[in-house]
């Protein structure tokens, strides 16, 4: 309860200067596009001198047009944190790949026979999506992020030392294959080795041990803005958004998302095809 408490006396006593929202789930729902409630809400909070950013599980150049569309003049921070990168310099300010080491133990779980059939593999290397084979699973993700795919075969042809992956993904339309893959490697991983989580129900993701949303975001507001924890509203809708919906002044969770990331934000705003970060934005900022 006193947290509870806490919570609410922080999102009324917060000076919000920058706002960080996810992307799918968040920002754009079935559509894969923003709104124009969205976009125009948005907008007003730039007016009013609040900074707004993108935090994504996206590749960079799958989120790039997001960050576009919002007339967004800071860092993108890309798959999960791990690459974060200014569109407006080109300069990477961040990049925390997994080691190939690691890639290559999380690959040989993934191809045991009982899991091989069942997943789809993507490696993200250099901002380029290798996969094994092209799945019925990899090509609807790869036209929702509007990316290219490149099968390899075997995917460890494209790791070394110079080449490893900023983020590993693995795709099931089985949610029980994702839940019992995500439970099985945080027994075999600690958080001191791998970043594990989901970020939508059917995906799994690995990354660098030091990667999260709520870090990048810390980063950005921190070090590059020189702000707190208490002048920034966060929006996600997943359990990839945990990290920086605890961190942030405000941290809001989107309807229809799971309860538990409901459960650690301040307020829950509607779901994203109601355009609740048009109500989240009035609520707390306008």
């Amino acid at each position: 309860m006193n947290r509870e408490i806490n919570q609410r006396l922080t999102a009324e006593n917060s000076e919000i200067k920058l706002l960080v929202l996810d992307i799918d789930g968040t920002i754009a729902g079935e559509s894969n596009q923003i709104s124009q409630p969205v976009k125009q809400a948005i907008k007003a909070v730039q007016a009013k001198g609040v900074k707004v950013a993108i935090a994504t599980g996206r590749m960079y150049c799958s989120a790039l047009r997001f960050h576009q569309d919002i007339n967004s003049d800071l860092p993108l921070m890309a798959y999960q944190g791990a690459l974060i990168k200014d569109p407006a310099t080109d300069k990477v300010l961040r990049h925390w790949p997994v080691s190939k080491n690691l890639a290559l133990r999380l690959l040989d779980y993934f191809e045991q026979p009982e899991l091989r059939s069942l997943l789809s593999v993507h490696f993200y290397i250099n901002d380029q999506l290798y996969v094994r084979e092209i799945t019925p699973e990899t090509e609807i993700y790869a036209a929702r992020s509007n990316v290219p795919r490149i099968p390899v075969g075997d995917l460890r042809k494209v790791l070394d030392t110079e080449n490893e992956p900023t983020k590993i993904l693995a795709l099931s339309d089985d949610t029980d294959v994702i839940e019992r893959l995500l439970g099985t490697l945080r027994k075999q991983y600690t958080p001191a080795e791998l970043y594990l989580t989901t970020s939508v129900a059917t995906f799994f993701e690995a990354t660098n041990p030091w990667v999260n949303k709520g870090a990048a975001v810390r980063y950005l507001a921190e070090e590059i803005l020189g702000l707190s924890a208490s002048n920034v509203m966060t929006v996600g809708d997943n359990f990839n958004d945990v990290e920086m919906l605890e961190y942030a002044g405000i941290g809001v969770a989107m309807g229809g998302g799971p309860a538990e990331v409901q459960a650690i934000a301040h307020w829950v705003a509607p779901s994203v095809e109601e355009d609740g970060v048009v109500a989240a934005i009035e609520k707390f900022i306008l």
